[in-house]
């Protein structure tokens, strides 16, 4: 299998087409990734939790017909999907019928089947990219089961680079420092509201030539169109915004991106519209003087418009992304 190409500056996260907070129908689906596709978007980012398999069999039907060289895919191992409802309350921020659940599985067997179960639902033949999803509570297992069974597979060229993706950094750092991942996918901690992972996580993966995807930054709408009720530090960046003339989408979207060590970042849509909207905002200029106004808390590290160090990881050469077909 060929090496895996630099990482896209931003791809299409998959949590809005397993019906995350609320449902979409099949066609939407369909509409936001041909938008996305349209728009240029190369990366493609799901997992079996999204809405039990319905994100991976709607992003699947809709990626089959475009050329499988043309793009890169990421999906998950952690969570089996299983028939029948077992009472679990932790998929039930996906608006999808109660007739499967999830089982945490992070040993080598169940690692072997969510990526057999995965591929069946995509429809696909291969996956580019294999996370280990949210190990919060199962880290020895994560560790000593699920990551050699990741780096058999990587090995064997079954797929293309292996990580992590959790919504915390101290364990993210561990695992850094314990194993060796080609891209981590960092979510909720590289953002305007919340930063620990500039403090010790972007630094060691900069140094280490480690990807990091970011993502979940928009915080559900809070950095889009922030309530009256707002919490104080999202009023105090969105004035600051306003002071600069610059939207609170565009800066929220953009700010990951100001450190080195992140190399793209994930964006999710119910909607085709909030596709354009959103690639819109990342491309929208921003002045240095913002980013100083939003500067209190870790550095930022190379200020926008710096050269990247590294190559983008051991297994991720700097080349350019796959150009559209």
């Amino acid at each position: 299998m060929t090496p895996l190409p630099a990482l896209p500056r931003v791809g299409l996260g998959g949590g809005p087409l397993g019906n995350y907070l609320q449902p979409i129908s099949d066609a939407q689906a369909q509409a936001v990734i041909d938008t996305a596709w349209a728009a240029g978007i190369r990366y493609f980012d799901t997992a079996p939790f999204y809405g039990l398999g319905l994100a991976e069999r709607r992003l699947g039907r809709a990626l089959r017909s475009r050329p499988r060289s043309a793009y890169l895919l990421s999906t998950k191992v952690g969570r089996l999907v299983k028939p029948g409802s077992n009472g679990s309350r932790e998929a039930s921020i996906f608006a999808v019928p109660d007739d499967h659940h999830v089982e945490w599985d992070f040993t080598r067997d169940g690692v072997l089947r969510s990526v057999s179960d995965s591929l069946d639902r995509l429809g696909l033949d291969r996956i580019d990219i294999l996370l280990i999803h949210d190990p919060d509570r199962h880290w020895p297992q994560a560790l000593d089961e699920a990551y050699p069974a990741l780096a058999d597979l990587r090995a064997q060229g079954v797929v293309r680079a292996i990580g992590v993706g959790m919504n915390q950094s101290r364990m993210l750092v561990d695992f850094v420092k314990h194993a060796d991942p080609d891209v981590l996918l960092a979510a909720n901690q590289c953002t305007l509201l919340r930063r620990s992972a500039f403090e010790e996580l972007l630094p060691l993966c900069q140094e280490r030539a480690i990807p990091v995807v970011a993502a979940s930054l928009l915080h559900r709408g809070q950095l889009t169109t922030p309530p009256p009720d707002a919490p104080a530090d999202v009023q105090r960046i969105a004035a600051a915004c306003r002071d600069h003339d610059v939207p609170l989408t565009a800066a929220a979207l953009q700010f990951p991106l100001q450190h080195p060590a992140v190399h793209s970042i994930l964006m999710g849509a119910h909607e085709p519209a909030q596709i354009t909207t959103n690639l819109a905002a990342l491309d929208h200029p921003i002045p240095d003087a913002l980013w100083q106004a939003l500067s209190p808390g870790p550095a930022l590290g190379t200020p926008a418009g710096s050269a990247r160090t590294g190559d983008g990881g051991s297994r991720l050469r700097a080349a350019a992304s796959p150009p559209p077909p």
